[in-house]
């Protein structure tokens, strides 16, 4: 199935505060990520490259050795490897993250409510 709407995907708690939806294909990983206001991504690292737009609230970002709190409409880029941290401030946080490769542990996790687009 091509199309979704986020709010008919099951949701799955990847972290207190966190909660993602997750299509994914062969290559590509989307994961529709609301965090409550305080929720945190502790600081972490994987092999995969990771893209994302904020849709919603404020998040303070870490990437690398910068932080910065952004907006709804900021875009950002994390190269594989590359340790980086995420809160949610001021309120409810909405993101749309890409992940290529897809993070087969999400998956593994996921792929019980719905499966990978062929």
């Amino acid at each position: 199935m091509p199309f979704y709407d986020p709010q008919q995907l099951p949701s799955l708690e990847i972290l207190p505060g966190c909660r993602t939806r997750i299509p994914y294909g062969e290559n590509l990983m989307l994961s529709y990520l609301e965090m409550d206001e305080g929720a945190e991504v502790p600081l972490h690292s994987h092999p995969h490259e990771q893209g994302g737009i904020l849709l919603e609230g404020r998040v303070q970002l870490t990437i690398g050795d910068e932080t910065r709190v952004v907006e709804a409409g900021s875009l950002f880029i994390i190269p594989p490897n590359v340790v980086h941290r995420a809160v949610a401030v001021g309120g409810k946080a909405v993101v749309l993250d890409v992940f290529s490769p897809i993070r087969e542990d999400y998956a593994e996790r996921y792929n019980k409510y719905i499966p990978r687009v062929k």
